[in-house]
């Protein structure tokens, strides 16, 4: 039954077939999508790249055709020769619907068995089918058009920065262990026994080296692996467009990145977006949305009430501020009736994976104020807190208590859940805005010392400096992040470009002299021979495509994913090695 294409060959795809291709003889070549046998006609929906097209097989005009015709089954691999001509039954819901191709020849280029899961758009297949019969879920439209999304938001960043005079440079893939951020996957070494390189987790420190080296300014679409515990959209091997410049400061990067923004935007999305974009600093991000990547598609803004109910009886409220956290508040504006007391308890257990002990919560009805805590305010205590919640009737305050990093996290994703609930975040609809002035260290209570909040490479702000030693917690740093619709796309920071400040640096995060040279010696090598000024950032191209594909799923926009528990269901990886495996790397599995 199989044939060979012969002298068959495609002369167009089908899915872009039109009323203006009636009347010429075309050759198609794709899979069967839908087989339909009414007797003496068999039409055929083929299917490639492009979309579908019907094909119709007459027993009256070419009985030898028809008769192959009637042996196809799904997901055949078929080459068609044949006329366009006008639908008798136009089909509105495909481009190609107002044609069909009446074939007079076709061959069999492979069969198929029945596929274990539906090659079409939602099909409810559990995703673990679709990540272990990839292949077939590839051929699905809406996949095949999240990957060109990601072809051409490629080639629209390489278009981009090679126009503005980036030189695209590869960095290694095996690399040194570092000892910050997630851990590596290690590779070892056959011929160097008993070492080991790392895939990087990114091309940091390569792309500071190609600064020092002179070559201005450089980029990467650039692939990276983290060995750290997976959510739902992380993954163990993952692409960033990596981006670095010379003699610059925070407003040169800012500026030529927010050109590179809009120009994605417009090409991708055929949006245009005002430049330049909105900033925020990291701590009016954190007081008005309690979280650094802040969805400015709503409202439902935190306030701090501490002032406010710090006297009263409620002794959640007033231990609260007395030990030094504080009390916020959001106002879920209108949508009061829209949340039973069983809704709001579910409120309640989400806030507590958060940190939170509890959410208290008042309700302005028609019928007057509804809230377990009513008894402990006064009149006036009311009326103050209304007039700072720019409260009416229907609205819902919802308020936790704790220490200020609590209470951020809880109330920060709080208004994300309840604007997911009231269907807010709108997929079409983009907010797009700069978080600078990021503090330059956090203290990480369970190491006993300092981490760095982006890296060890960060430039403190130059007014921050003199407090390094003396005040570390306070320094904020040249870092900033993009964020489009509450999520990170990409973030960077203006680099440390001399030694003494770099050592200064290693000493905060907890380095000995010793340490800092076995680990980073190569850089403060480096450092000595002159180093420009010099920053850059790093977008996550994977949030990008799931951005502009609207997808919440970081599988749906790779070609061949990991689960979340990094296995490779299409091909079995990770496996176990033969002893024979192992001697040759010099690895002995406990």
């Amino acid at each position: 039954m199989i044939e060979k294409m012969g002298n068959l060959r495609r002369t167009n795809y089908a899915g872009e077939l039109r009323e203006a291709n009636i009347g010429e003889e075309v050759t198609l070549m794709g899979w069967v999508s839908k087989e339909r046998n009414l007797g003496s006609i068999v039409f055929v929906d083929i299917r490639d790249i492009s979309g579908i097209a019907q094909v119709v097989f007459d027993e009256t005009t070419n009985p030898e055709v028809f008769e192959k015709a009637t042996k196809l089954g799904s997901e055949f691999v078929i080459a068609v020769k044949g006329i366009v001509r006008m639908r008798s039954s136009v089909n509105t819901e495909i481009p190609s619907g107002m044609i069909e191709v009446e074939a007079s020849e076709m061959k069999i280029l492979d069969t198929s068995e029945v596929p274990p899961i539906y090659v079409k758009d939602g099909d409810n297949v559990s995703e673990n089918m679709r990540l272990k019969y990839r292949m077939l879920d590839l051929r699905k439209p809406s996949m095949q058009n999240r990957l060109i999304t990601r072809a051409e938001i490629a080639k629209v960043t390489r278009d981009f920065f090679h126009d503005n005079r980036f030189v695209e440079i590869e960095t290694p893939i095996l690399t040194k262990p570092t000892p910050e951020g997630a851990r590596d996957y290690l590779v070892p070494s056959r011929v160097n026994e008993g070492k080991f390189y790392a895939l990087p987790q990114s091309p940091q420190l390569m792309k500071q080296l190609l600064m020092v080296s002179g070559m201005d300014r450089y980029y990467q679409i650039a692939k990276c692996f983290r060995d750290e515990d997976l959510r739902a959209n992380r993954q163990p091997e993952f692409t960033q467009i990596d981006v670095e410049m010379s003699f610059v400061d925070v407003e040169d990067v800012l500026t030529i990145n927010e050109q590179f923004i809009k120009k994605l935007f417009k090409d991708i999305k055929g949006i245009d977006i005002e430049l330049p974009l909105q900033r925020m600093t990291y701590s009016e991000a954190m007081e008005r949305f309690g979280v650094d990547k802040p969805d400015l598609r709503f409202g439902f803004e935190l306030v701090n009430i501490s002032e406010i109910v710090k006297d009263l009886e409620f002794r959640v409220f007033a231990d609260a501020v007395a030990n030094g956290g504080s009390v916020r508040a959001i106002n879920i504006k209108g949508y009061q009736d829209k949340f039973t007391r069983k809704d709001i308890t579910n409120l309640e257990e989400y806030v507590k994976t958060y940190g939170a002990k509890g959410l208290a919560w008042i309700k302005l009805t028609d019928e007057g104020v509804s809230s377990p805590v009513k008894k402990f305010f006064s009149d006036e205590a009311f009326e103050e807190l209304f007039a700072a919640m720019d409260a009416a009737e229907g609205d819902l305050i919802l308020i936790v208590a704790d220490k200020d990093e609590v209470v951020f996290d809880s109330l920060g994703n709080l208004r994300n859940k309840v604007a997911d609930i009231l269907e807010l975040r709108k997929a079409d609809e983009y907010k797009v805005l700069w978080i600078t002035e990021f503090p330059l260290l956090e203290y990480d209570e369970e190491a006993g010392r300092y981490v760095a909040k982006h890296h060890p490479f960060t430039s403190p702000m130059d007014e921050d400096l003199e407090k390094l030693e003396s005040d570390p917690g306070s320094v904020r740093a040249k870092a900033y992040d993009i964020v489009i619709n509450g999520d990170e796309m990409g973030g960077g920071s203006i680099r440390i470009n001399n030694s003494e400040l770099q050592n200064k640096m290693f000493t905060q995060l907890g380095f000995t002299k010793e340490q800092a040279e076995e680990q980073f010696g190569f850089l403060l090598e480096a450092f000595k021979y002159g180093v420009p000024p010099h920053g850059g950032i790093a977008y996550g191209l994977d949030r990008l495509v799931m951005l502009f594909t609207e997808t919440g799923n970081i599988r749906d926009v790779m070609a061949f994913p990991k689960t979340q528990s990094a296995t490779d269901l299409l091909t079995d990886a990770p496996i176990s090695l033969s002893q024979e495996q192992l001697a040759e790397v010099h690895i002995k599995v406990l």
